[in-house]
């Protein structure tokens, strides 16, 4: 559940104090060696290989499926997207009278690793496996799918139309990745079809192995690509718990390292002889979700005391210190610090106000008895679930447990195994606060309103507060038809502010992309907005050792 992630320390700032978008020692692919082998870790090791499926939007997934699978669209740097011209050779918009139709024209080489061609079957299928109309696929979000009137066949054998029942602006944002038919020719196929494999792919590399035992992913180039051949013959991928990186980069057993929010990490990662720490403004951003669920957090006063009871600067100031970036809070659900349309709109519930939480905690009838407050013979205690070995959680919950004691609230930290946090506790509804961090797009709305859609017939999607309102609903649905970007902001921000009202989701801070990475390894890194082309991942030098053992 975070961004493109990876003794010289360079100073990437620029004049106005805010990190840049993206910072990934870009190089022309004729600058890039041939061959060698890339080892990236992993925070967890995924069993879900789908990543519409809901317990398969992950970080950790999209690193690797980014190198198989097609992705139609990619962004810039500027989070604008472009069409990936090994899969698309265009899409053109054509308005009517209701909605609108969208033609994609595929490159005619595009195939799968079964050798049939990509097209129509494949549109038809992940569109009707995510419009959300059958509960038996179990998605992670319907956004955009969900107005999608049908798909059809354009002129030739290599258009797709695509009919939307509305205008919807974020249309760029569907069918990346593309999965087989195959894949999603029915729930089965759908749940557990790409359970610990990835049978079909379609990009610069193939998977030479999934090893569940030693929680490693191996991709080597594959041969039947028909772009530019990837630089690199493979791609390692090991999960490795969050604490053992710094040392596995210091001895040289991975190239690079998501350093996260850990400052000792980073002080460690620049003494390594050639390292960069590369920098960047990341789309994303760390928060605190509220179970609204749960038996206390069900009452939505109780939630604003909570939210208003934590001191968003002190934590902000905790996680990001020493780590040589801006301290800022995050105002806004949808935007960041450093995105257009971004306004902050958390005074109502954001701000430090414990006179007020306790007020509203009073009203709801959970009154002082001592230390912390109870209700019909109930002591107001709630789960603050972490995963293991992921210090800045720890401190989170540390300093959370002692700002929310002010106001009679017992904190109780639970730890949990890293690779079990979303799929066993949060997805479940097993916790009553869980901090971490949502991957930011170049589509601000259209994949949140996974996150703040009213749960429907037993199916929370991404909402893990399982809460919303119909009025929520609303001002996203009119945000997502809505085509002029300025009118899109003001729809965006008059939806905040109703989930601010709402007190299901904490915003902290935009967090930054902080990456270490050998000096040699280029086009990667810090990508802020950027998805990388992985053909062009390489090092611009073949010195070093890198081979890798077992494989």
């Amino acid at each position: 559940m975070t961004g493109c992630s990876g003794p010289e320390q360079r100073d990437v700032s620029n004049a106005s104090g805010r990190l840049p978008a993206s910072d990934v020692n870009p190089t022309p692919r004729d600058r890039v060696a041939d061959g060698g082998t890339l080892r990236w870790p992993l925070p967890e090791f995924p069993s879900q290989w789908n990543f519409n499926h809901v317990n398969g939007m992950k970080g950790a997934v999209e690193h690797v499926v980014q190198g198989v699978l097609p992705y139609l669209m990619r962004a810039d740097a500027k989070a604008v997207p472009h069409p990936v011209p090994e899969y698309l050779e265009s899409a053109t918009v054509k308005r009517t009278e209701r909605g609108q139709i969208v033609t994609y024209k595929l490159n005619p080489r595009a195939t799968w690793s079964d050798g049939r061609p990509i097209g129509y079957a494949d549109f038809a299928a992940q569109a009707h496996a995510l419009a959300g109309r059958d509960p038996r696929y179990e998605v992670s979000t319907v956004s955009g799918y969900r107005l999608i009137e049908r798909v059809e066949p354009g002129a030739g054998g290599h258009e797709v139309k695509v009919t939307f029942a509305q205008t919807y602006a974020d249309w760029r944002s569907l069918f990346s990745p593309l999965y087989p038919a195959s894949a999603y020719s029915g729930p089965r196929a759908f749940n557990t079809g790409w359970m610990n494999r990835m049978p079909t792919t379609a990009g610069p590399f193939k998977v030479q192995r999934i090893d569940r035992t030693g929680k490693t992913v191996v991709l080597a180039r594959d041969p039947a690509w028909w772009g530019a051949p990837a630089k690199l013959d493979r791609i390692v991928y090991r999960a490795m718990d969050p604490g053992a990186t710094p040392g596995a980069f210091a001895n040289h057993e991975i190239d690079l390292m998501d350093i996260g929010l850990d400052a000792s990490a980073m002080q460690r990662v620049q003494g390594v002889p050639g390292t960069e720490v590369r920098r960047a403004g990341g789309p994303d951003w760390r928060h605190f979700t509220l179970n609204a669920a749960g038996p206390v957090l069900s009452d939505v006063r109780v939630r604003q005391a909570v939210m208003l009871g934590i001191d968003r600067r002190i934590i902000a100031r905790s996680d990001l210190s020493g780590l040589g970036v801006p301290v800022q809070t995050l105002g806004n659900h949808f935007y960041v610090n450093t995105q257009d349309g971004y306004r902050d709109n958390s005074d109502g519930f954001g701000t430090y106000d414990p006179a007020r939480a306790e007020r509203l905690l009073d009203e709801a009838g959970w009154r002082r008895r001592g230390k912390y407050r109870a209700k019909a013979g109930r002591t107001l205690a709630l789960r603050f679930v972490i995963p293991a070995g992921v210090p800045v959680s720890k401190r989170e919950g540390e300093l959370a447990r002692a700002l929310l004691e002010r106001i009679g609230v017992r904190l109780d930290i639970r730890p949990i195994p890293a690779d079990d946090a979303l799929d066993t506790h949060v997805t479940q509804g097993d916790f009553d606060i869980v901090p971490f961090s949502w991957l930011g797009t170049s589509f601000p709305v259209s994949p949140m309103r996974a996150v703040f859609a009213r749960p429907r017939g037993g199916r929370v999607q991404q909402n893990y507060s399982r809460t919303g309102t119909a009025a929520i609903d609303a001002a996203m649905d009119r945000a997502i038809a809505e085509v002029d970007p300025a009118r899109v902001h003001v729809l965006v921000n008059e939806t905040d502010r109703l989930i601010w009202r709402q007190a299901s989701v904490l915003p902290l801070y935009q967090r930054p992309q902080l990456v270490a990475a050998r000096a040699d390894l280029a086009n990667l890194g810090a990508c802020g907005f950027l998805e990388p082309d992985y053909e062009d991942i390489g090092f611009t030098s073949r010195s070093g050792p890198r081979a890798v053992t077992g494989t």
